[in-house]
């Protein structure tokens, strides 16, 4: 008997000596006068017995039965070892038609000695940033460097956006490594699925904010900084970034890393997927849905505050350059040369300054103002990079410059034109 029970039998004796009444006995339980009669009833028939629940020593009518048991971990050691508990609950249910408790399958896995995937810390205590009130009030975005094929392969970066209302992924990819082309593909791809967020949280990671301290003459005379390439299409499409000051300032995107670095490995290697390019149409083809179906939140407010992608978003997404003219009417930036047509009435764009566009696709175009004067074949897309040019070598200006071949430094990796 347990010590409730041990506790009942003295009160009942009490009663039945005439020393409490059974109500007083009831209060002391903390039951009803009816549930004490009961009690009462059962100790009269069946002695101390009675207060014993009936089912106890019994095997309990849910209990999963010894084929089930072997099976779950059978397949817990042979193929879903990577998977945490709640995952591989999730994944027998789904593929294996096995529906248990997490409970469950998390006792049955630690009672055959298999540790938990990772210890949990104590947390500690910070203030959480409620979430926006609309869905396209905010987009969260960043990278993770990782080896997310397996300890064997070479690491890459995975590139997410987020809505912060809905904590839902609205686009993923996987890189060579985290940098300008990334983050305007991201940009791209929830523009033209979703619209424009009216504000940007993120890091100040070197592709997103200048780090540098230099200065060009022209920056000097206008009083403010040329932005970094994605700074510059975020100031096109009037969406506002915001610059997290700590990685815990940044906290939902980078729990979302942590989730997938778990989850997200753990099917990449389920499948055998070990290369970006079979990674990437999993994300696309699985992945992106079931997440948003397991982790997505409804806003507080059902109206949504995306806007309406403007025109030219080609030319607004993409990498940007400022080159003049030479006399023969060319554009050269690193090796490429880029003919120009002559305009109206013959004239030529000899010295002018103009503004040189390289599309997320690799083709080039050339504008003169507003005006497109000129096209040119795609090419590999590559980081641009700050540099000193010859124009201003004294003043030790910097633009931006395009190399077509850079220094094993500056670049772990090429792009695909995964347009």
């Amino acid at each position: 008997m347990s010590e409730e029970e041990l506790q009942r039998l003295g009160l009942m004796e009490l009663v039945e000596e005439g020393n409490i009444t059974l109500k007083e006995a009831g209060e002391k339980m903390g039951v009803s006068y009816r549930q004490a009669k009961r009690l009462r009833k059962k100790v009269k028939k069946w002695g101390p017995r009675g207060l014993v629940h009936g089912g106890r020593g019994r095997p309990a009518t849910n209990r999963i039965g010894p084929e089930v048991r072997q099976r779950v971990l059978f397949l817990s050691a042979e193929f879903y070892g990577g998977f945490n508990d709640t995952h591989f609950t999730e994944m027998l249910k789904e593929r294996e038609g096995i529906e248990l408790s997490r409970e469950t399958v998390r006792k049955l896995r630690r009672g055959s000695g298999q540790a938990p995937k990772r210890s949990r810390r104590a947390p500690r205590h910070r203030k959480r940033r409620e979430r926006m009130a609309q869905e396209g009030l905010m987009m969260l975005w960043d990278g993770s460097p990782h080896r997310w094929f397996g300890p064997e392969h070479p690491s890459c970066s995975l590139m997410v956006s987020v809505d912060d209302a809905t904590g839902k992924i609205l686009a993923a990819r996987f890189f060579p490594f985290e940098g300008s082309y990334g983050y305007l593909w991201l940009l791209r791809r929830v523009a033209k699925g979703y619209g424009i967020p009216l504000s940007v949280y993120q890091d100040r990671h070197g592709s997103l904010k200048r780090n540098d301290s230099n200065w060009s003459v022209e920056e000097e005379l206008d009083g403010r900084r040329e932005p970094t390439q994605v700074g510059a299409a975020l100031e096109a499409l009037a969406i506002r970034p915001i610059f997290a000051l700590s990685p815990q300032a940044k906290g939902r995107v980078e729990r979302l890393f942590g989730t997938l670095q778990d989850r997200l490995a753990a099917e990449l290697a389920f499948n055998g997927i070990h290369a970006i390019e079979e990674a990437n149409k999993f994300l696309e083809a699985e992945f992106i849905k079931r997440y948003n179906c397991r982790f997505a939140l409804k806003a507080r407010q059902t109206a949504k505050a995306w806007r309406k992608p403007p025109g030219e978003l080609e030319r607004k997404i993409s990498f940007k350059y400022a080159a003049t003219v030479a006399n023969d009417n060319t554009v050269s930036l690193g090796g490429i040369v880029i003919d120009i047509l002559r305009g109206p009435s013959g004239r030529s764009y000899a010295k002018a300054r103009v503004e040189v566009r390289q599309l997320l696709n690799g083709a080039w175009r050339v504008y003169y103002g507003e005006k497109l004067i000129a096209k040119h074949r795609a090419t590999e897309p590559n980081e641009p990079i700050r540099a000193l040019t010859r124009k201003y070598q004294r003043t030790k200006s910097q633009s931006w410059v395009y190399l077509k071949s850079k220094p094993h430094d500056l670049t772990k990796g090429t792009f695909s034109l995964c347009y």
